[in-house]
Protein backbone atom coordinates (compact mmCIF):
# COMPACT_ATOMS: atom_id res chain seq x y z
CA UNK A 1 0.00 0.00 0.00
CA UNK A 2 1.12 3.51 -0.63
CA UNK A 3 1.81 6.67 1.82
CA UNK A 4 -1.28 8.24 -0.43
CA UNK A 5 -3.39 5.14 -0.28
CA UNK A 6 -2.44 4.89 3.89
CA UNK A 7 -3.18 8.56 4.28
CA UNK A 8 -6.54 8.38 2.33
CA UNK A 9 -7.66 5.64 4.75
CA UNK A 10 -5.97 6.81 8.38
CA UNK A 11 -7.59 10.70 7.96
CA UNK A 12 -11.33 9.36 7.80
CA UNK A 13 -10.28 7.35 11.49
CA UNK A 14 -8.53 10.09 13.40
CA UNK A 15 -9.18 12.08 15.70
CA UNK A 16 -7.53 15.42 15.86
CA UNK A 17 -6.36 16.59 19.47
CA UNK A 18 -5.46 19.59 21.52
CA UNK A 19 -5.02 18.26 24.74
CA UNK A 20 -1.87 20.98 26.02
CA UNK A 21 -1.48 22.72 28.97
CA UNK A 22 -1.55 25.87 27.01
CA UNK A 23 -4.13 25.39 24.62
CA UNK A 24 -6.03 28.42 24.01
CA UNK A 25 -9.41 29.39 22.03
CA UNK A 26 -7.67 30.23 19.25
CA UNK A 27 -5.80 27.13 18.84
CA UNK A 28 -9.64 25.44 18.82
CA UNK A 29 -10.19 27.62 15.76
CA UNK A 30 -7.25 26.40 13.86
CA UNK A 31 -7.99 22.84 15.08
CA UNK A 32 -11.37 22.94 13.96
CA UNK A 33 -10.44 24.23 11.09
CA UNK A 34 -8.57 21.64 9.99
CA UNK A 35 -10.56 19.08 11.10
CA UNK A 36 -13.30 20.20 8.53
CA UNK A 37 -10.79 20.48 5.80
CA UNK A 38 -9.38 16.97 6.41
CA UNK A 39 -12.89 15.20 7.18
CA UNK A 40 -11.81 13.74 10.13
CA UNK A 41 -13.36 11.56 12.15
CA UNK A 42 -13.19 13.68 15.18
CA UNK A 43 -11.36 16.50 17.90
CA UNK A 44 -10.58 15.87 21.12
CA UNK A 45 -10.48 18.85 23.19
CA UNK A 46 -10.43 19.99 26.80
CA UNK A 47 -13.97 19.95 28.41
CA UNK A 48 -13.84 24.22 28.72
CA UNK A 49 -13.75 24.04 24.73
CA UNK A 50 -16.30 22.04 24.31
CA UNK A 51 -19.31 24.57 23.48
CA UNK A 52 -17.13 26.01 21.21
CA UNK A 53 -15.96 23.10 18.94
CA UNK A 54 -19.39 22.36 18.75
CA UNK A 55 -20.05 25.78 17.14
CA UNK A 56 -16.91 25.72 14.98
CA UNK A 57 -18.16 22.54 14.01
CA UNK A 58 -21.61 23.09 13.64
CA UNK A 59 -23.04 20.82 10.52
CA UNK A 60 -19.93 19.65 9.10
CA UNK A 61 -20.64 15.77 10.26
CA UNK A 62 -17.13 16.15 12.56
CA UNK A 63 -17.59 14.61 16.09
CA UNK A 64 -16.61 16.41 18.91
CA UNK A 65 -15.17 14.53 22.05
CA UNK A 66 -14.10 15.12 25.22
CA UNK A 67 -12.11 13.86 28.15
CA UNK A 68 -12.76 12.95 32.03
CA UNK A 69 -11.40 12.10 35.25
CA UNK A 70 -7.89 12.97 32.90
CA UNK A 71 -5.47 12.34 33.08
CA UNK A 72 -4.91 10.96 36.52
CA UNK A 73 -7.55 8.22 36.86
CA UNK A 74 -8.82 9.19 39.99
CA UNK A 75 -11.96 7.57 42.24
CA UNK A 76 -14.04 10.46 42.23
CA UNK A 77 -17.03 9.33 40.55
CA UNK A 78 -19.30 12.17 41.43
CA UNK A 79 -16.76 14.84 40.54
CA UNK A 80 -16.45 12.66 36.92
CA UNK A 81 -20.15 13.02 36.76
CA UNK A 82 -20.49 16.35 37.54
CA UNK A 83 -17.95 17.12 33.97
CA UNK A 84 -19.61 14.52 31.96
CA UNK A 85 -22.86 16.32 32.50
CA UNK A 86 -21.28 19.50 31.94
CA UNK A 87 -19.21 17.96 28.66
CA UNK A 88 -22.99 16.65 27.30
CA UNK A 89 -24.63 19.70 28.15
CA UNK A 90 -21.85 21.57 26.03
CA UNK A 91 -22.06 19.52 22.92
CA UNK A 92 -19.70 16.90 23.21
CA UNK A 93 -20.68 13.93 21.02
CA UNK A 94 -18.34 11.51 23.02
CA UNK A 95 -16.83 10.82 26.35
CA UNK A 96 -12.98 9.25 26.74
CA UNK A 97 -12.68 8.55 30.33
CA UNK A 98 -9.76 7.28 31.98
CA UNK A 99 -9.91 4.41 33.96
CA UNK A 100 -8.77 4.44 37.71
CA UNK A 101 -5.70 2.71 36.51
CA UNK A 102 -4.09 3.41 40.01
CA UNK A 103 -6.79 1.08 41.75
CA UNK A 104 -6.68 -1.75 38.79
CA UNK A 105 -2.67 -1.90 40.05
CA UNK A 106 -3.47 -1.59 43.72
CA UNK A 107 -5.71 -4.75 42.91
CA UNK A 108 -8.91 -3.17 43.39
CA UNK A 109 -10.74 -3.53 40.70
CA UNK A 110 -13.81 -2.59 41.84
CA UNK A 111 -12.97 0.51 42.51
CA UNK A 112 -12.41 1.00 38.43
CA UNK A 113 -15.25 -0.83 37.64
CA UNK A 114 -17.76 1.38 39.42
CA UNK A 115 -16.08 4.56 37.46
CA UNK A 116 -16.98 2.82 34.39
CA UNK A 117 -20.23 1.43 35.17
CA UNK A 118 -21.54 5.08 36.25
CA UNK A 119 -20.42 7.00 33.19
CA UNK A 120 -21.79 4.50 31.45
CA UNK A 121 -24.69 4.98 33.09
CA UNK A 122 -24.96 8.93 32.01
CA UNK A 123 -23.43 8.33 28.76
CA UNK A 124 -26.21 5.74 27.54
CA UNK A 125 -26.67 7.06 24.09
CA UNK A 126 -23.27 9.04 23.75
CA UNK A 127 -20.07 7.17 22.35
CA UNK A 128 -18.12 6.23 25.95
CA UNK A 129 -14.27 5.36 25.31
CA UNK A 130 -12.34 4.34 28.36
CA UNK A 131 -8.52 5.02 28.81
CA UNK A 132 -6.63 2.11 29.59
CA UNK A 133 -3.25 4.14 30.39
CA UNK A 134 -1.50 1.33 29.13
CA UNK A 135 1.86 2.90 29.75
CA UNK A 136 1.36 2.17 33.45
CA UNK A 137 0.33 -0.98 33.09
CA UNK A 138 1.84 -4.72 32.56
CA UNK A 139 0.83 -6.47 30.00
CA UNK A 140 -1.96 -9.13 32.11
CA UNK A 141 -3.63 -5.89 33.54
CA UNK A 142 -3.73 -4.52 30.37
CA UNK A 143 -5.67 -7.30 29.87
CA UNK A 144 -7.87 -7.31 32.84
CA UNK A 145 -8.52 -3.54 31.87
CA UNK A 146 -9.15 -3.91 28.58
CA UNK A 147 -12.06 -6.81 29.77
CA UNK A 148 -13.15 -5.37 32.53
CA UNK A 149 -14.36 -1.94 30.45
CA UNK A 150 -15.40 -3.61 27.58
CA UNK A 151 -17.32 -5.45 29.96
CA UNK A 152 -18.49 -2.28 31.39
CA UNK A 153 -20.25 -1.24 27.97
CA UNK A 154 -17.40 0.96 26.85
CA UNK A 155 -18.12 1.37 23.13
CA UNK A 156 -14.31 1.91 22.41
CA UNK A 157 -10.65 0.88 24.59
CA UNK A 158 -8.20 3.74 24.28
CA UNK A 159 -4.52 3.24 24.48
CA UNK A 160 -3.78 6.34 26.40
CA UNK A 161 -3.97 9.98 27.34
CA UNK A 162 -0.43 11.01 25.90
CA UNK A 163 0.25 12.53 29.61
CA UNK A 164 3.12 9.70 29.86
CA UNK A 165 6.06 8.80 29.40
CA UNK A 166 5.17 5.44 27.40
CA UNK A 167 2.06 5.93 25.08
CA UNK A 168 0.45 4.27 22.20
CA UNK A 169 2.16 0.72 21.45
CA UNK A 170 1.45 -2.30 19.30
CA UNK A 171 2.17 -4.63 22.01
CA UNK A 172 -0.69 -2.85 24.28
CA UNK A 173 -3.23 -2.67 20.77
CA UNK A 174 -2.46 -6.06 20.35
CA UNK A 175 -3.67 -7.22 24.07
CA UNK A 176 -6.24 -4.61 24.02
CA UNK A 177 -7.37 -6.04 20.43
CA UNK A 178 -7.75 -9.59 21.54
CA UNK A 179 -9.87 -8.59 24.01
CA UNK A 180 -12.04 -7.01 21.34
CA UNK A 181 -12.03 -10.12 19.22
CA UNK A 182 -12.97 -12.27 22.59
CA UNK A 183 -16.18 -10.12 23.16
CA UNK A 184 -17.24 -10.28 19.72
CA UNK A 185 -15.60 -7.16 17.82
CA UNK A 186 -18.46 -4.89 18.14
CA UNK A 187 -16.27 -2.79 20.36
CA UNK A 188 -13.46 -0.62 19.00
CA UNK A 189 -9.86 0.35 19.61
CA UNK A 190 -8.77 3.75 20.03
CA UNK A 191 -4.77 4.64 19.61
CA UNK A 192 -3.12 7.23 21.23
CA UNK A 193 -0.50 9.16 21.54
CA UNK A 194 3.47 9.25 20.00
CA UNK A 195 1.92 8.64 16.18
CA UNK A 196 3.55 11.20 13.92
CA UNK A 197 4.25 9.12 10.97
CA UNK A 198 2.53 7.37 7.76
CA UNK A 199 4.40 4.90 8.70
CA UNK A 200 3.03 4.72 12.69
CA UNK A 201 -0.70 4.46 11.13
CA UNK A 202 0.66 1.73 8.73
CA UNK A 203 1.33 -0.44 11.42
CA UNK A 204 -1.67 0.13 13.87
CA UNK A 205 -3.78 -0.67 10.69
CA UNK A 206 -1.79 -3.33 9.16
CA UNK A 207 -2.32 -4.70 13.18
CA UNK A 208 -6.39 -4.38 13.27
CA UNK A 209 -6.51 -5.79 9.83
CA UNK A 210 -4.22 -8.99 11.14
CA UNK A 211 -6.32 -9.35 13.90
CA UNK A 212 -10.19 -8.33 13.04
CA UNK A 213 -10.16 -8.82 9.49
CA UNK A 214 -9.71 -6.33 6.96
CA UNK A 215 -13.27 -4.47 7.08
CA UNK A 216 -13.21 -3.81 10.51
CA UNK A 217 -11.09 -0.75 11.15
CA UNK A 218 -14.09 2.01 10.30
CA UNK A 219 -14.74 5.34 12.45
CA UNK A 220 -17.14 3.65 14.67
CA UNK A 221 -14.31 0.81 15.57
CA UNK A 222 -11.11 1.82 14.91
CA UNK A 223 -9.77 5.76 15.98
CA UNK A 224 -6.10 7.31 16.00
CA UNK A 225 -6.02 10.07 18.12
CA UNK A 226 -2.93 12.38 17.17
CA UNK A 227 -2.27 16.28 15.84
CA UNK A 228 0.97 16.00 14.56
CA UNK A 229 -0.20 12.77 12.33
CA UNK A 230 -2.69 15.16 10.42
CA UNK A 231 0.53 16.65 8.68
CA UNK A 232 2.06 13.61 7.54
CA UNK A 233 -1.23 12.04 6.38
CA UNK A 234 -2.02 15.30 4.41
CA UNK A 235 1.50 15.89 2.66
CA UNK A 236 1.39 12.02 1.52
CA UNK A 237 -1.78 13.50 -0.19
CA UNK A 238 -0.30 16.14 -1.88
CA UNK A 239 1.23 15.60 -5.61
CA UNK A 240 4.62 15.37 -6.24
CA UNK A 241 6.35 17.95 -8.56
Amino acid sequence: MTDAEIARRALPLLDLTDLSDACTAADITALCAAARASGVAAVCVWPQFVAQAARDLAGSGVRIATVVNFPAGGEDVAGTLRETRAALADGADEIDLVLPYPALRDGRPEAARAMVDAVRAMCAETCLKVILETGMLAPDLIRQASRLALAAGADMIKTSTGKTAISATPEAAEIMLEAIRDGGGRQGLKVSGGLRTVADAARYLDLADRMMGSGWARPDTFRIGASALRAALVAALEPTA
